[in-house]
This record gives structure tokens, sequence and C-alpha cells, in this order.
């Protein structure tokens, strides 16, 4: 009991701390709003989705892009907490060591709350719709919000790692971007190169994506151009993912985190 009143306290600290903090509540959602739009202005008129309009089917993407790119933010600040001794001062107070990653990997999920919502409400106004039953449309909801705690973990592992805000933003980028665009969160996996195709097909997100989409009602015939299983079976494979990034980084992060405190 003690450990998740500890875990809930360093949550309430992180998340008053994102308060105060204009930059990083500025990625969680003034983004979200700029991808919609982008998307849905920009790009809506030039790529065509066979069964589907491109509003439709970018908003899953949307989703799982940002929560991906807002995962990043716990490693982030988690260096930044590093750097800066307060993890020091933690050692020092009578609470579960599990607290300070528990506690910053749960406010990371309320951040990805605040940006499926914004994100959602700006799909509205472009014209994205559900076209599927409520317990279908929650269901792919509490997916991204899985997907999202899953990430956590594994930024959390990388920043444990390092040891400067600016490292771990370059090489976060360096990782983020293919591992997005990479995958059929915008485009179908079908039109990539040969080479390329596989790649896509078994990216994580890609998974997730298809899972978002079939949960929402907005995959169109897409699906049954791909043979991937992956993709052909997107809800457990996103479960399979979630339960692999669980069991490989929690207890990754917690080996990281026990090396980087013993300094």
């Amino acid at each position: 009991m003690t450990a998740i009143t500890d875990a809930w306290t360093i949550t309430r600290r992180n998340t008053i701390k994102l308060r105060r903090a204009p930059d990083l509540l500025g990625s969680a959602v003034i983004t979200p709003i700029m991808f919609v739009l982008l998307f849905a202005y920009i790009f809506g008129n030039m790529i065509s989705i066979p069964g589907v309009s491109f509003r439709q089917y970018m908003m899953p993407g949307i989703f799982v892009e940002t929560t991906v790119f807002t995962a990043v933010i716990s490693g982030y600040i988690l260096v930044g907490d590093l750097q800066k001794g307060i993890i020091d001062r933690f050692r020092t107070l009578p609470m579960a060591p599990s607290a300070v990653l528990v506690g910053r990997t749960l406010a990371d999920l309320l951040i990805n709350v605040i940006s499926i919502v914004v994100m959602a409400l700006m799909g509205l106004v472009v014209g994205w719709r559900i076209h599927t039953s409520p317990l279908e449309a929650l269901g792919g909801f509490a997916l991204l919000l899985l997907f999202s705690y899953a990430l956590s973990w594994l930024t959390v592992t990388v920043a444990l790692s390092l040891r400067t805000p600016e490292v771990f933003n370059n090489i976060s980028s360096v990782a983020v971007f293919p591992l997005v665009f990479l995958a059929n969160t915008f485009v179908d996996t079908a039109k990539l190169p040969a080479v390329l195709r596989p790649v896509a097909d078994w990216n994580p997100v890609s998974a997730f994506t298809q899972a978002v989409r079939e949960s929402f009602g907005n995959a169109g015939t897409v699906l049954q151009a791909s043979p991937a299983w992956p993709l052909r079976h997107a809800v457990l494979a996103s479960l399979l993912w979630s339960v692999v990034l669980l069991a490989v980084f929690v207890p990754l992060a917690t080996w990281r985190y026990k090396k980087a405190v013993s300094r």
C-alpha cells in the first residue's frame, strides 16, 4: 500500500511539473492539433487509400504517432531529474524505490490521455468519425493507452543509460522517426518498396495502428491487401507487443535505475 501511495505522490509531482513547463505541455496539446490539421488539409488531397477517405484513415495513425512522440517526454524529464540531482534527493526520502519509475510512467499516461482527447476533438472537426460500437471504440482507446504505457518503460530505460537531456533527444529523434514513418501510419505498406515492406509490416507501430483502425472502423479495404500476420491479427499482435515491451523493459528499467542511483 505504501508503494502505491508513493507512486501516486510522484505521479502528482510530475503532473504539476508539466503544468509549469509550457514547452512540454505544448508538445502534448499543440503538437496533436498541428498534426491533425497538417495531414488533413495538406496531405489529405494527395494520398489515396482504397475503400476509405484519407481523413478517416489518417486519424488512427496520428493517434499512434503522437503516442510515440509523447512517450519520449518520460525519458527526457527523467534524464533532467538525474542531471539535476532530484533522483538523489528521492533516495533520502522514506519511499519505495519503484515509486519513481511507476510515478514517471503514470504521469506519461496522463499526458497521453490529454493528447488523445485533443486529437479526437480535432479529428471530429476535420471530418473523422468512429464507425463501430462504443465498446469497440473504447477498446481502441485502451490499446492506445496500453501502447503508450509500455513504450514509456522503453524510453525510461534508455534515459537511465544516458546522462544529459540533449543526448537523449538526439538518440530518440534518430530512433522515433523511422519507427513512426516506416509503418502504415499514413500509407498502405503494399505501396512501399519490396525491401521495406516486411520491415513496415512487422513494425509494432503498424500493428497498433491497424488495431486502432479496426476498432474505430477506419481500415477500409487495406487489410485484405496485406499478407503479414501482424496486420491480419492486429489486436492480438498489439497485445503481444505490449506484453513483450513490459516484460523486457520494466525489469530492465528497474535494474538501470538501481545502477544509476548507486553511482
